[in-house]
């Protein structure tokens, strides 16, 4: 899945032999929520960009759709409303359309034919009968183990910090289900860097929480989407530099170009080249692979050797009555289902609740009939909610997240010549913030000639 926008420049297939100083100075390969971003970010600092898009549509995985008169998300379901967000929205001028969720509402996990509640404050983790007393007593023990070893797995990392029955309980549904991997099959040093990272700072990621619940006088970004759905927002990213971004206009290669002053990259497309001084790849790895392999057949190599978790989406509409973000179902429960967003909660969406299955656990999935599919998630979530539901739709992604597990050996061998540079979730952090904090951060670097 790449990125892709609106109208193309006039001259957009013609040859370009020579730089000028109207020319741009850096290529973003794909139009997703990264390219995008990405785009927004460097014309803000008046670095001249322009943006390929395979497709003829924009956002990437973020999109939305309306179905039966309901409103689906048919990927990431929420954003946090983080300062960089919001910026974003304003300099659109879409703030009059952004609706936001009381962070306060509860997430659960389904363990033991009951939805428990996830303890997300004090308060919640006292009275939460997801963990046993011993269960919470081994927990709060964390700062007494050693840290996180990168050669570990994160399964065995989160059992010895916080004991068997938090990891079963309480990680593995939340961790592992929120990116359909496997904990067991993911080595520390590739799914938990950022942890490693905090550990390091805080002593111990306990102290961390402790930190953000209790002691920090910042407060968390709100869950967020747009009256039309998430796809608004790189939908009015691709208005706003429409004349940058080159719909239905794949690249098929990069080469050096150029001595002396000339820009040293050379950009193909179907319709022409473009001279530039730098390339940003924001599609999936081995879409980037068949691009860069005739400069860096090494780094193409490993990036085809990257394992990604596939997922489906069934979206149902029920008269279930819910109130909270939704559901995780552990993993030692008889069950396809990994979890289920309450949109109808969230975001007031009558009716729509999001069931995701497949996964590192079931990758067959998105190989089953879609009725099959479907009648295993009404099934399921009628376990759960007790209420029946109707299927509404059903999406395949066969490569929804990067897999984290031990293929990811292969980024040590991803060494790409100065001008090439990866800004996906892949090679950074997954989320939409993280995604616009990866655009702002390459910005500053390319607008200062870094």
């Amino acid at each position: 899945m790449s990125d892709a926008d609106t109208g193309a420049n006039t001259d957009a297939g013609a040859e370009t032999d020579t730089a000028s100083s109207d020319e741009p100075r850096v290529a973003i390969v794909g139009a997703g929520f990264t390219g995008l971003s990405t785009l927004h970010a460097l014309e803000e600092r008046g670095v001249d960009s322009v943006v390929y898009e395979t497709s003829d549509e924009v956002g990437g995985v973020v999109r939305s759709r309306e179905i039966e008169g309901k409103l689906l998300e048919v990927g990431p379901q929420r954003l946090r409303l983080t300062d960089a967000i919001r910026a974003m929205v304003t300099d659109l001028d879409l703030a009059d359309e952004v609706i936001t969720a009381d962070d306060d509402l509860p997430l659960f996990v389904y363990a033991d034919g009951k939805l428990r509640e996830v303890p997300r404050s004090l308060s919640a983790f006292r009275r939460t009968d997801l963990l046993s007393t011993r269960g919470k007593l081994r927990l709060l023990a964390e700062p007494l183990s050693d840290s996180i070893d990168p050669a570990e797995s994160a399964q065995d990392a989160f059992v010895r910090k916080f004991g068997r029955e938090a990891y079963t309980s309480l990680i593995a549904p939340i961790f592992g289900g929120t990116y359909g991997s496997d904990p067991a099959r993911m080595p520390a040093k590739h799914a938990l860097e950022p942890l490693m990272g905090l550990e390091a700072k805080k002593g111990s990621l306990l102290r961390a929480g402790l930190d953000r619940l209790v002691f920090s006088a910042d407060e968390t970004p709100p869950p967020a989407s747009f009256e039309s759905g998430l796809q608004r927002l790189p939908e009015a990213l691709a208005e706003e530099h429409a004349d940058s971004i080159h719909r239905e206009t794949p690249v098929t290669n990069v080469e050096r170009a150029g001595t002396g002053d000339d820009p040293p990259w050379l950009v193909h497309t179907e319709n022409g080249s473009q001279r530039v001084e730098h390339v940003v790849f924001t599609t999936p790895a081995e879409a980037t692979a068949d691009i860069v392999e005739g400069v860096d057949a090494e780094s193409a190599a490993a990036l085809r050797e990257f394992n990604y978790n596939p997922l489906v989406l069934v979206h149902l509409e029920s008269p279930a009555r819910a109130d909270g973000f939704g559901y995780q179902v552990r993993r030692t429960e008889p069950m396809r289902t990994l979890g289920v967003t309450w949109n109808t909660s969230l975001f007031d969406r009558e009716g729509v609740y999001t069931v995701f299955m497949g996964g590192m656990h079931d990758p067959e999935a998105v190989e089953r009939d879609a009725e099959t599919i479907g009648e295993t998630a009404v099934s399921e979530f009628r376990r759960v909610m007790g209420t029946d539901a109707e299927v509404l739709n059903v999406e395949r992604i066969p490569q929804a997240f990067p897999a984290w597990d031990e293929s990811w050996d292969a980024s040590e061998r991803v060494n790409l010549p100065e001008g090439l540079t990866l800004a996906t979730n892949y090679a950074g952090r997954m989320g939409l913030p993280s995604r616009v904090r990866e655009g702002r951060r390459l910005a500053g670097e390319l607008s200062r000639g870094e």
